[in-house]
Order: C-alpha cells, then structure tokens, then sequence
C-alpha cells in the first residue's frame, strides 16, 4: 500500500522529528476494523504501541482489547494485535458480538490533506498468515469511549510521554466485578438435643519419624539448559543482503521473562530481558554459514509460563515475524539460510 505523504507533517518531523511524530500517531482513532466498528487509542513508546481497542456495535455493547505493536518510522507502518480482553459489555436486546476473536492489524500511516490522518489496511486473526479483513481509520479529537489512556494522549506532549508513565499505565489491568451472592434462606431453628458422651479409647501413638533434610539441587548452568532442553525449529528464514536485523518483544504481559541466544551451537547473548519495547540485535551475512540455527533458550518463565517471544527479522527489505516459545523442556528454532550467496 502506497503512503501518501503530507507536507505539512513533513515540515513538523523536519523540527521536532521523534516527539512531534509520536504525537501524529499517539492518539484517538475511528473507523472499522475487519467490518466492525472500532476506536482504537494508540501510545507511541519508542518504537513500541500500546493501548486499547473498542469493538462496538452501541456504547452499551463492546469488547474492549489491551494492544501491543509497534511503529516503522521508515515505511510509516504500524502494527498492533489485541493482547488481552479487559472489558466485554452485551447490549439486552442485541444479536452480535463485536470483538469477540482477538484481531492483528497492519495499516499505512497517511496524511490526504487538510490536516486529516489516517490509517489503512489489512486486519484478521493474530496468528493467520494471510490478513483478508480491511482497516479503515481516521484520528479524532475525541473518543467514544473513557479510560485510562486518556491522560497520556491529551497530555504527551507535556510530560505524560515519560515512558515510565507509560509503562506503568500498561501495567493496569480491569478486574471483572464478582456477582453478589444470594441471600440464604432462613433456617429453621430445632430444639438442641441431649448430648451423647462417649469415652474416648487410648490410642499409643507411634514415634513420628525424622525427616531427611533433602539435598539442595544445584541449578543448570544456560549451556546445560542448551543442551538438554529439545529444539524445536519454528520456521525457515531465507538469507539476503549484507545482515540481518532482529527484533525481540515480550509476546504477553511483561513478567520478567529473560532469554539467551545461540548460534550455530554457540551462546552469543545472555539475559536478554524481553520489554514491550524492542531488544535488537544484528547479525552479519559473511560471518554465517550456508545454514544457521538460532536458538532461544529461556533463562526463566516469569511470572506467568511459559516465556515467550515476539520475533520480528528484517533481511533486506523483507520482513519476518514469529512467536516464539520456550519451556523447561524445550527451547524455540530458527533457521537461516542463505540464498544466491556463496
């Protein structure tokens, strides 16, 4: 899809290039989502998105999304999938569920004119190879919907960019209400009965036995993890140019999920911590071989197992993403293969 370029936006990024772009595409946005109504408020942090989604049929019947992303200064892309359902509300008297499959989209940030922004492309399942449902968005002043992104938006520009503030924030999670007990019945009260005593019988009791203090068990070094956890290949990446460029994020909640990676049987780094922004690293073409096996190895499951990545690989002008998954008893593959070069 071809981006339009707007001038106006042009001379503003020429001034203020990182703040005054952060805050075209940090906003409120409207429009549809895969034939759905849809208010999607997008956080820029860096080169991270987040925030929330709204699939709405009325204001009383909505699913609302957490969404994690990310921005492409360079193609004007953004990416988003939903993350996490906070919040559903069902019309009484309404048929439909909007928002009721989690969603990925991929749309061209572009600036028609007269100072109108918007967002266009494709949307569908967050793990479907092909995205066959269209994106339609336009940014708005103001939303339909009130929550806690509010704040950051109408303030960015004025301290609430702190990407502290906008982690914490991210953090928040809506806790659904409990339905009120029923009340029960009252129970009759009977007349209380005689007591009935009984002689308790002796009982010897055996010696309790000691218990063995169990030996510590000593933790595995990463290379053992490496070595006795299965790899399990994820998929086959074909080589071009002069590197690779790869991007690694926390796939779900931030829980402290570290990893390490190695190469070709070889630990090239260790403790990378997974954020919801990027951890990047780059990996040059002449240094591999004709095939290549990248492993990534969990040096722990966070808070909530298992850990998990989200891989993104820039090899030329090609782009290539994978989720990856790493347990106590495997560890997630990927294959690079060169292509055409010797």
């Amino acid at each position: 899809m071809k981006t339009k370029i707007c001038s106006l936006a042009s001379i503003v990024l020429f001034l203020f290039p990182a703040t005054s772009f952060s805050q075209m595409i940090t906003g409120v946005w409207k429009g549809k989502i895969n034939r759905q109504k849809a208010e999607v408020k997008i956080i820029q942090n860096g080169d991270s998105l987040t925030g929330t989604s709204y699939y709405y049929e009325s204001p009383g019947n909505y699913r609302r999304y957490s969404i994690k992303g990310y921005f492409d200064a360079a193609t004007n892309e953004a990416v988003w999938w939903d993350d996490q359902l906070l919040e559903e509300k069902s019309g009484k008297y309404s048929l439909s569920a909007p928002g009721k499959m989690p969603l990925l989209s991929r749309a061209d940030f572009n600036c028609p004119g007269d100072g109108k922004m918007m967002l266009d492309g494709k949307s569908g399942k967050v793990y479907d190879e092909e995205l066959k449902g269209d994106v339609h968005l336009d940014k708005t002043e103001y939303g339909q919907f009130e929550d806690e992104w509010d704040f950051v938006i109408n303030n960015y520009l004025t301290g609430a960019n702190d990407p502290y503030i906008i982690d914490s924030i991210s953090s928040l999670r809506t806790v659904p209400l409990q339905p009120q007990a029923e009340e029960p019945e009252p129970v009759q009260k009977q007349a209380p009965l005689a007591p009935v005593i009984h002689e308790k019988p002796v009982v010897k009791e055996d010696p309790k036995p000691v218990a063995k203090t169990p030996e510590p068990v000593k933790p595995q070094t990463i290379e053992e993890k490496f070595v006795n956890r299965k790899k399990v290949l994820i998929t086959e990446i074909p080589v071009t140019g002069d590197s690779v460029e790869l991007r690694f994020y926390d796939n779900a909640e931030i829980d402290g999920d570290s990893i390490s990676l190695f190469l070709n049987d070889k630990l090239i780094f260790q403790h990378i911590r997974l954020l919801g922004s990027a951890y990047t690293i780059t990996l040059p073409v002449s240094e591999l071989n004709a095939t290549n096996e990248l492993i990534m190895v969990a040096e722990n499951l966070g808070s909530i197992p298992p850990n998990t990545s989200y891989m993104v690989a820039l090899v030329g002008d090609k782009r290539y993403e994978a989720r990856l998954e790493s347990t106590e008893g495997s560890s997630a593959m990927i294959r690079f293969v060169k292509k055409g070069i010797p």
